[in-house]
């Protein structure tokens, strides 16, 4: 079952973003007031479907409408109530918004859960009314709601009456700051259809909004600014119920530094959690994760324009040599292919261009453009018929006034003609009339060849992932982060974790404890040589660190010696640490391959799998790839394949290529057993030797850390 369709996850949105009833809690008659603006947005720009109700118990009428002293009193249960009284009276207003049947409150002040214990205590009581009256609560804290193709503003904004361009992205965010810069790049073309800003999601979450947008039908493309996550099981569920219905969801996520941690604890009171998990949660989930505003904005328009195969190549197309040839250096730097023209293109463009032009890709059609009006068209025309291009960058590296107004509009005409995205980038600060009609077309043109290029490569690769993903991939529940005191926790022997995970199927070599260095040597004469002798301590994870560790122990007369050895080195350097006793083992054969394999529990999205090159490599060299669990057999495979040393398990310069079907089958059985156990908090496989083809895949060592 896909985790949006668990039953109670979420809550059937639409009466919130298209209500039919309002009522204004602390409606005022003053315009500087958060209810008094609120009231402006609502009766002077909103188009709204049915009556508004103010609530006022000093004011019998405001603005021609009567006033209600309470909630309690209305004919009938609004849709929506704004709540815009002072912070210590809004829970008394939610719980008469309750009482009255209200379906959702949209608390607009703050003073709440962002000032510390007692504002957090607060928001509590909010959750509890929600809980108990079935009224879902959006807020505290927030700009309010904005339905821009139902043109209904339920916030205190001045400027919802400015930002009222239409379109179909879905804007969910935490702040309403970031919301609001994405709102203004209207001035840059874009449509947006709502925006739902959640503030301190006392109740209802980003997530909640990303669920509602997947199903609206004017929502194409998805935009979220996250900074912090209330509930992982909630947004992982939202965004892959908006893949399942194929809509690109783009995401900034803040807090990524110590600063910005701070900063975003500080403003909404959020768990931000590790970066890097974050980013790994966000790429599984084939969410697209950018840096900052601009190129959100970019990647997401170009989405909405066109969906991506996957397998596009662009040109480059322009009027200025040194354009696009920095434009083609953007595009190969990041990987991008550029197309390859047929035959009966490049016979096209002969005949249009002059002899200096340049017509393979990148296009360059000089100084033509300012004596013939029909080039652009012309060209471009030959250029997207063409069955290799997939999207044309178009350079505009200058303004020369008209004749770049006359190129833009010849791209908006040629563009009216064809599904094949062609994506302006105006290099000049001067934004002249050409600037002006790629906008008025809805063209959103982008301001540098970084982003361009950015925002092209995020195009292609969901085009990929969304052919690609793993429609098997259903997490583990988590529920909400947990806070106060950490949860105590023990770290297992060697030998109890891996008798542990001997059980789960994953195999070891021969091993066996011994009580002292005799016990050792008749071990090691059993088992045959090499051995390996490690100390077995409960408060020993790291034994190599205190001498506890012996490899390559050929004989009984090293076998003693070793263990001799260890036992002094050990009682030296950790004298407190009791003594369980000597852990004997096979050597693994000679070749063969060290890798690392480790799992985390992370407070927000559970348990993260992470492998790499072994050894002590993996701190070097920190070529990682990571996994939500479970797994499946199609991530186990590309896990190791997305490694950058995937080459040396693959049999690099003539090398025997590593037993990678155990290697994955380990990877399995790993995620299969944390799943199966959700009291273990952390394994640590390092090294995991890897023979060659046929001869498995084996931890050497074992560090499991479970809760108490």
């Amino acid at each position: 079952m896909n985790m949006a369709d668990k039953p109670g996850l979420f809550s059937d949105l639409h009466p919130l973003f298209n209500p039919r009833t309002i009522a204004l809690v602390g409606a005022s008659s003053r315009s500087d007031s958060v209810g008094g603006r609120t009231l402006e947005n609502l009766l002077e720009v909103s188009h709204l479907k049915g009556p508004l109700y103010l609530i006022n118990p000093t004011k019998s009428e405001i603005r021609g409408l009567p006033c209600y002293a309470s909630v309690r009193d209305l004919p009938e249960a609004p849709d929506v109530a704004v709540i815009t009284v002072p912070a210590r009276s809004v829970i008394e207003a939610l719980q008469e918004c309750a009482d009255k049947g209200a379906k959702f409150a949209i608390v607009l002040t703050s003073g709440f859960g962002e000032t510390g214990e007692a504002g957090k205590q607060v928001e509590a009581q909010m959750r509890y009314i929600a809980l108990r009256s079935g009224m879902r609560i959006y807020g505290p804290n927030c700009p309010g709601l904005n339905n821009i193709n139902a043109k209904i503003g339920m916030s205190f904004s001045p400027a919802f009456r400015l930002d009222l361009t239409s379109g179909p992205i879905g804007l969910a965010t935490q702040g309403g700051g970031l919301g609001r810069t994405v709102m203004q790049s209207m001035e840059r073309g874009i449509g947006v259809a709502a925006w739902a800003s959640s503030g301190n999601q006392a109740d209802l979450e980003v997530s909640d909004f990303i669920h509602y947008m997947a199903d609206a039908p004017d929502v194409k493309v998805i935009i979220t600014v996250i900074e912090g996550f209330k509930s992982g099981e909630k947004f992982v569920a939202a965004v892959q119920h908006a893949a399942s219905k194929g809509k690109p969801v783009v995401a900034l996520k803040v807090g990524k530094s110590e600063y910005g941690i701070r900063a975003a604890q500080s403003h909404t009171a959020s768990i931000t959690g590790s970066a890097q998990i974050n980013s790994v949660v966000l790429k599984q989930l084939g969410v697209i994760e950018v840096d900052d505003m601009d190129e959100l904005v970019d990647t997401a328009w170009l989405l909405a324009r066109q969906l991506p195969t996957g397998k596009e190549k662009l040109v480059i197309y322009g009027p200025s040599g040194g354009a696009v040839t920095l434009a083609a250096d953007k595009v190969g730097s990041a990987g991008l292919k550029l197309s390859e023209f047929e035959p009966r293109t490049t016979e096209r463009l002969k005949s249009l261009l002059p002899d200096y032009a340049a017509i393979g890709n990148p296009v360059d059609v000089g100084t033509e453009i300012f004596t013939n009006s029909r080039l652009v068209d012309d060209t471009l025309e030959a250029i997207v018929e063409d069955p290799d291009v997939g999207l044309v960058l178009y350079t505009f590296p200058l303004d020369y006034g008209k004749v770049m107004r006359d190129n833009a509009e010849s791209a908006v005409r040629v563009q009216a003609s064809t599904e094949v995205p062609i994506l302006p980038v105006w290099m000049s600060d001067r934004l002249g009339d050409g600037y002006q009609a790629l906008v008025k077309a809805g063209f959103v043109p982008a301001r540098s060849l970084n982003n361009a290029v950015k925002a092209i490569g995020h195009w292609i690769e969901w085009g990929r992932w969304i052919k690609q993903r793993d429609t098997g991939f259903v997490p583990q529940p988590v529920g909400e982060p947990r806070t106060g005191a950490a949860t105590p926790t023990r770290t297992l022997t060697e030998t109890e974790g891996k008798q542990l995970l001997s059980e789960a199927g994953l195999s070891f070599m021969e091993r066996a404890v011994a009580a002292n260095a005799d016990e050792a040597v008749r071990l090691a004469d059993a088992m045959g040589y090499p051995v390996v002798a490690k100390i077995v301590s409960p408060q020993i994870a790291h034994k190599s660190e205190v001498g506890g560790v012996a490899v390559g122990l050929a004989n009984a007369e090293a076998v003693r010696s070793a263990c001799e050895g260890i036992l002094t080195s050990v009682k030296e350097k950790a004298p407190h640490a009791s003594i369980d006793g000597l852990l004997i083992e096979r050597m693994a054969g000679a070749g063969g391959m060290e890798v690392f394999v480790g799992v985390q529990h992370d407070e927000v999205f559970g348990p993260i799998m992470s492998f790499g090159l072994g050894g002590i490599y993996v701190e070097v060299f920190k070529d990682i790839s990571r996994r939500m669990l479970p797994l499946t057999p199609s991530t186990c495979e590309a896990m190791v394949r997305e490694v950058q040393c995937f080459p040396l398990l693959d049999g690099a310069r003539g090398k025997p290529k590593c037993d990678l079907k155990a290697l994955q089958e380990l990877l399995l059985k790993v995620s299969e057993f944390v799943i199966a156990n959700p009291q273990v908090r952390e394994i640590d496989l390092n090294p995991v030797w890897v023979g060659a083809q046929g001869q498995g895949a084996i931890p050497l060592d074992a560090v499991v850390i479970i809760e108490q």
